[in-house]
């Protein structure tokens, strides 16, 4: 068994603040820790980051291919697992594929994973925010059988699938060493739902302890700590990272066509957790 408990999603379903507690409940600090340093040190770290490929590839990254990122994300996560003396925890978009002959995610270098799952009629309006799209682009992309996110400037691509494929390739199969949160639940019911996870995580930290980071991340401190020292994982389309923290507003924002090709592209793992609106 490795070392790298990967905290996994579909981009824009809670992961940030899924690390953001993290940090903030094995770090244990008095005030909130700053948002920005929840990226790297001793914890965690993303297995997109540029830094671990660059310390394979000396090459600049535009000279690199799809398939040179496909084998070496595989030695990555060695490489992530092997720079950590402990449990580090490791943010992942990817799905869990087979891609071109490499595996997307390195289980052997795996001692667990928290799967975050969000409606996807909220991740689509959260995602064409981040991706400065319009909400019927974000549906297309959400619905594009082994859909890959390009290099950015941070971030080698991402091998994300479909909303649903990504789903099932992470939750379709009992593992009792995945845990799955809704974010959902995350919003209405906080304390029980971060007490489950650090359960799952063996941390026997007292109530207090978990209330403390409960609070020093919750939606309100994070948007509190980006208007004031901005958040380095924003993203150049948006105007802030952290816009709503709630669940459901894709009721004002999204008509009856566009829900209704979210639920045609996604209606079985929507079913699964909750999400198929009454009507459809």
């Amino acid at each position: 068994m490795g070392n790298i408990i990967w905290l996994a999603s579909y981009p824009k379903s809670g992961n940030t603040w899924m690390r953001a507690f993290v940090h903030n409940l094995f770090r244990n600090p008095n005030e909130p820790l700053n948002i920005n340093e929840i990226g790297g040190g001793l914890i965690s770290t993303g297995e997109a980051v540029m830094k671990w490929y660059k310390m394979l590839d000396p090459r600049p990254p535009e000279e690199w291919t799809r398939e040179d990122i496909d084998a070496m994300r595989p030695k990555v996560h060695r490489l992530i697992a092997d720079n950590h003396p402990g449990t580090v925890f490791c943010k992942t978009h990817c799905a869990l594929l087979n891609l071109r002959g490499h595996a997307t995610v390195n289980l052997e270098v795996s001692a667990g994973a928290i799967y975050i799952v969000r409606n996807p009629l909220d991740v689509v309006l959260s995602f064409a925010d981040f991706q400065g799209v319009d909400a019927d682009k974000a549906i297309t992309i959400l619905g594009t059988h082994n859909c890959e996110r390009p290099n950015d400037k941070d971030n080698v691509s991402e091998p994300l699938g479909s909303w649903t494929q990504n789903i099932e390739s992470w939750t379709g199969t009992p593992n009792p060493q995945l845990h799955v949160v809704r974010y959902e639940d995350m919003v209405k019911s906080p304390i029980k739902t971060f007490v489950g996870v650090t359960k799952f995580l063996g941390v026997d930290a007292p109530r207090a302890r978990i209330e403390k980071a409960v609070k020093n991340s919750s939606f309100k401190v994070l948007r509190a700590q980006e208007d004031k020292h901005g958040f380095a994982e924003r993203s150049p389309a948006q105007e802030r990272f952290f816009r709503k923290g709630t669940a459901g507003h894709w009721k004002d924002e999204l008509n009856d066509d566009q829900v209704a090709r979210v639920v045609a592209n996604h209606r079985d793992q929507m079913q699964r957790f909750g999400y198929v609106p009454a009507g459809f």
